[in-house]
């Protein structure tokens, strides 16, 4: 595309370097109308959507596994870190909902404007990798699921999740609110079964209560603060930041100093309640874990497939098993749909071309289930969980490249304008993202240096080497 003088001149002056160029996500761009005369809660139901579609990425089933070891093993101690990961979220999804609303960019088109091909080549291939990634983890959960469920073997089941384009693909034709709905509906499917799982395992509510306090205890033992890094490390999903800067564009708001104060106060309320759902997501699976595997002998609980054959003997329903499992399915299908929008995102983003939906969708679903299919058929089913745990290291290695930009642009005037990161949020910000990075290099050090020189290091530092 060519730009006049004046208009690159014009671009400069906003602190870019050209002007916004083909909109992210053309098909459903600025479909979903905002009445500007509406009233408050009209307004809001207007703007809610793009936050659930965020909020998958919080409890997918990447996550199960810290959770699950979290509450097992430590009962309800770490619910506060459960807690304070959330509000991290909370802060960089409003973080991207101000850099949309504002600039008209999403992050992957930012990042393209901002730095050299080179380094935009780079952060593409990272987030490339890190959306196949999830999308590994994804396919893994709900192939756990079907197992549990029908019986089906993994393998099979890897290659039935394969399917699950076509709805994408039938959804994005009938307009991007049947999406939105179609995420909301198993988000809820995914609440009632661990509602009903809470039920029934009776938790201490005092206990539930003090897990959410923090204490000294969490840093002090050793064993306690490498799960509480695993819970941090596979909360915040690098591609949500990407995702959200572009579908909250897909809201038609006035385009003046107010309706954007308007859009980004409304974004952030739905964004911020989406989350609490996956608070309540994430706290209920520790809880459950807690509540039934701690306090049982069973504090060595951390696969799923264990906790789904204990969780009925144990709590003497016949069925929590099958809840248990059918929230898992839920979550994985769930997360796939956003993922087919976050690979779409990055691509068009970074590199400014398109293609065919469903070319994207199997590109991204191969990369996945390639490698599931391959580690599953030649080491056995018991590695599901080592492949788990690897996608969220390879998440943790591309975090830090997603929330620094993010951070950069939000925090610059020239760029943001009236909408620059006020004193008080830069410092939030900055904050949070040092916590997620450096808990993230630990988990890279931990994952990957040899157990000689990892037991010397921490010997040199008087601290006993995670295990």
């Amino acid at each position: 595309m060519a730009f006049t003088d004046s208009s690159v001149a014009a671009a400069r002056d906003n602190g870019w370097r050209r002007p916004a160029g083909q909109v992210s996500l053309a098909e459903v761009h600025r479909t979903v109308v905002v009445p500007a005369t509406a009233s408050f809660w009209r307004k809001l139901l207007a703007f809610s959507g793009p936050g659930f579609l965020v909020a998958v990425g919080y409890m997918d089933p990447g996550n199960w596994a810290t959770d699950l070891a979290g509450g097992a093993r430590f009962g309800y101690s770490l619910l506060f870190i459960v807690m304070l990961s959330n509000f991290m979220a909370i802060l960089l999804q409003h973080l991207c909902i101000k850099l949309g609303v504002a600039t008209g960019r999403d992050l992957a088109q930012a990042c393209r404007d901002h730095y050299s091909t080179p380094t935009v080549w780079f952060l593409w291939v990272l987030c490339e990798i890190a959306i196949a990634a999830c999308d590994l983890a994804e396919v893994v959960g709900s192939a756990i699921a079907l197992q549990l469920l029908f019986g089906i073997p993994l393998v099979w089941g890897c290659c039935i999740t394969a399917l699950d384009v076509l709805a994408v693909l039938y959804l994005q034709q009938k307009g991007f609110r049947y999406i939105e709905a179609l995420v909301i509906v198993l988000i809820a499917t995914i609440a009632t079964c661990f509602g009903a799982e809470l039920i029934f395992s009776r938790p201490n509510l005092a206990g539930v209560m003090l897990g959410f306090i923090p204490g000294a205890h969490i840093v002090t033992n050793q064993a306690m603060l490498y799960v509480s890094i695993g819970i941090i490390g596979a909360t915040v999903m690098p591609h949500n930041l990407y995702l959200h800067s572009s579908i909250v564009q897909t809201r038609k708001f006035e385009q003046t100093p107010h309706g954007k104060r308007e859009a980004i106060k409304y974004a952030s309320i739905d964004s911020a309640g989406a989350l609490m759902f996956a608070l309540f997501i994430n706290a209920a699976i520790l809880i459950l874990a807690a509540a039934v595997f701690h306090w049982s002998g069973h504090q060595d609980v951390a696969e799923i497939q264990d906790a789904y054959k204990l969780l009925s003997p144990l709590l003497g329903v016949s069925f929590a098993s099958a809840l248990f499992a059918i929230a898992l399915l839920a979550s994985g299908q769930n997360s796939t749909l956003t993922g087919t929008l976050a690979g779409q995102v990055v691509m068009e983003g970074f590199l400014n071309i398109r293609i065919t939906p469903w070319l994207r969708r199997l590109i991204t679903r191969g990369i996945a289930i390639i490698p599931a299919v391959f580690v599953i058929g030649i080491f056995g089913e018991g590695k599901t969980t080592q492949l788990l745990i690897a996608s969220q290291v390879v998440l943790s290695m591309q975090l830090g490249f997603a929330v620094w930009p993010l951070l950069r642009f939000t925090d610059e005037k020239v760029k943001m304008g009236e909408f620059v990161n006020r004193l008080w949020l830069k410092i939030l910000g900055w904050t949070t993202a040092t916590i997620i990075i450096a808990l993230n290099v630990k988990l890279l050090f931990d994952t990957f240096t040899p157990g000689s020189v990892l037991k010397a290091v921490y010997g040199f530092l008087h601290l006993p080497p995670p295990t």
